[in-house]
């Protein structure tokens, strides 16, 4: 063990994968004296799904892909003692050789695109890795800034229309692109909006939450945005196609999203960009972006950069991030504070460019000046750098824009033929934007490097997609489904569906929703088709919606709180969270309710 900051105790992912060995061993010992009933393996799942919450919240924290592969390593083990002697005996029964059969699994399952998608969801998993860093090269042609500003700019400054147009934006995108990467490009352009229209803290702390639920609950119309809706649709293969989507998911997506704007609107009503006093930098945000990440390899935010910078802004760093949290330009916020104008020179430096450094701190000090005629003539020479990286951007975000044709294309080309896997939409969209930056080293070292940090945080599903199929494999959920007939038959198919929303609501906003939607979407199999659809939607509508309302119900809301914690309250704690959610989570829930049972009171009329 070893302890970090704020007293969390890394537990050792070597010692407990070295554990889990020792464990398994001991099953595979004990099942060849006496096989194990299945409850046990139900039990182990059960376990390490609850594991993973407890690990990832209280003191002493288990690295997540050490915790699934090892607790993996065991399940497999005690499938093993109930799988084998089964298979013998139905052998031996056929004349077979056990070894045979044993090769014949271990080569389908194992070597063949069928078979390792049956266990893990490969297809969908493949199509998630694709999508990230198709999204995360679409991210740096700073396409959503662009549109953006130009609505800002087209609304004459007024904060809530143009915020309307992003979360719709952003909504829309959410359903055919992965809503975790939509999510750290929604924020960050959020938040320049907001502290431009010098918002206050707590306004730009609930933007930054209910940002979680424009890219969960409102992208829940296709299923090709939120993991948790591919891996649903895969379960119940071919069920759910995309005019399920649309058919049952959309409206609740929509009602979701008028509820989203109308409590932003209640907070940012009134709030507006001053264009006209609006600072050169941040006439041209995309631009400044763009050449940040083709200069340095990172975006970064004023407020970011003076954060990272604290030690070299010394005792003017609370001033500077004062007046930053009021809107005030980095270059700006430096001169009125005084600090000394080399110092300036190297901040800027780092912050955009070397030979845009002398010339943009001229800049702001004539502005400080009132020296108008000065200031106008460092503008000019600005606006001519800036224009030649707008070249380089637009070209970049044509290249994006073609890149959807192949995405869009190949993903209707699966639609009509499933025998052409899912992943191959996803590379071929990456593969044609790519080419948009293709030339800028740092901008596309920057792409791949964010693309797989955040596809890492899937690599821990890989195991518990594996232990939920086995578990499969021993009849648990025929179980489950049995229950869901017994409750249906009691109680009606709305009032069922309803306690599924419900369970699910709960479930995801303690554990993660990836994995509430694959053991959830089990137990629909052997319904009737038309209650599938009732139990699915009622399913994607509560994992949906449970993964926005604490800090860690989906990687979303991950994202968001760290945002939260780092850039704009640091004390900001998982209840305040929950406090500042729970309003608009049983709003939206109501708008659920009304859904979830009207489609189920309609469903004899349908049937």
């Amino acid at each position: 063990m070893s302890n970090e900051n704020n007293d969390l105790v890394q537990l050792s992912s070597k010692k407990f994968l070295g554990l889990c060995v020792l464990l398994s061993a001991g099953v595979l010992w004990l099942g060849a004296r006496q096989p194990l009933p299945g409850w046990v393996m139900a039990a182990e799942v059960l376990v390490t799904i609850l594991a993973l919450f407890v690990t990832g919240s209280i003191r002493y924290r288990l690295d997540k892909n050490a915790l699934t592969y090892g607790a993996g390593l065991v399940i497999t083990a005690t499938f093993w003692t109930f799988w084998s002697p089964l298979k013998k005996a139905a052998v031996a029964a056929e004349g077979g050789s056990f070894g045979e059969a044993l090769w014949h699994a271990i080569r389908h399952h194992a070597l063949t695109f069928e078979g390792i998608n049956h266990l893990v969801h490969l297809d969908t998993m493949l199509f998630i890795l694709g999508l990230t860093f198709f999204v995360a090269v679409i991210a740096q042609t700073r396409l959503l800034e662009t549109i953006s500003f130009g609505v800002l700019t087209k609304s004459r400054g007024r904060l809530v229309p143009t915020v309307a147009f992003l979360t719709a934006v952003v909504a829309l995108a959410s359903g055919v692109l992965d809503g975790v990467s939509m999510i750290g490009l929604m924020i960050r352009t959020l938040v320049i909006l907001l502290f431009l229209a010098k918002a206050k803290d707590d306004s730009v702390i609930y933007a930054v939450m209910v940002s979680t639920v424009v890219t969960t609950v409102c992208g829940m119309y296709l299923a090709y945005g939120e993991p948790p809706n591919l891996i649903m649709k895969a379960n119940l293969h071919p069920h759910l196609d995309n005019a399920f989507f649309l058919r049952y998911c959309a409206p609740a997506a929509v009602g979701t999203y008028f509820i989203v704007f109308w409590n932003v609107k209640k907070r940012l009503a009134g709030k507006k960009v001053d264009l006209a006093k609006l600072d050169l930098l941040d006439r041209h945000t995309a631009d400044v972006r763009f050449l940040q990440v083709s200069r340095h390899g990172e975006m970064i935010t004023p407020l970011e950069f003076a954060l990272a910078h604290a030690d070299d802004l010394g005792s003017h760093k609370d001033a500077v991030l004062k007046r930053l949290h009021q809107g005030v330009p980095l270059g700006e916020a430096l001169v009125n504070e005084h600090f000394p104008r080399e110092k300036r020179i190297r901040l800027l430096d780092k912050y955009l460019d070397a030979g845009l450094a002398d010339t943009l701190d001229d800049y702001y000090v004539h502005v400080f000046g009132r020296n108008d005629h000065k200031a106008d003539e460092s503008a000019v020479q600005l606006a001519r750098t800036m224009d030649r990286v707008a070249g380089e951007r637009r070209f970049a975000q044509k290249i994006g824009v073609l890149s959807f044709a192949p995405f869009i294309g190949l993903l209707i080309v699966h639609a009509i033929n499933h025998d052409i896997p899912l992943f191959v939409a996803s590379f071929a969209g990456f593969a044609v934007a790519f080419l948009g930056i293709a030339a800028l080293p740092k901008t596309r070292g920057l792409a791949l490097k964010e693309a797989w940090h955040e596809y890492k945080e899937y690599l821990f599903l890989f195991p518990l997609f594996l232990s939920i199929t086995l578990l499969q494999k021993t009849g648990f959920f025929d179980l489950i489904s049995q229950l869901l007939h017994v409750g249906i038959d009691r109680l009606g198919a709305a009032t069922v569906g309803y306690a599924q929303f419900l369970f699910c609501t709960v479930l995801s906003a303690l554990l993660d929703n990836n994995v509430v939607a694959d053991f959830a979407g089990r137990a629909l199999l052997g319904l009737k088709v038309e209650l599938i659809h009732l139990f699915a939607m009622a399913q994607i509508a509560g994992y949906a919606l449970g993964g926005c309302w604490t800090h860690i119900g989906s990687a979303q809301s991950v994202v968001a709180y760290a945002f939260i914690q780092k850039e704009v309250n640091p004390r900001f704690t998982p209840f305040q969270w929950i406090k500042e959610m729970t309003p608009v989570i049983l709003e939206i829930a109501v708008w659920m309710t009304i859904v979830v049972y009207g489609e189920g009171l309609l469903l004899p009329w349908l049937h």
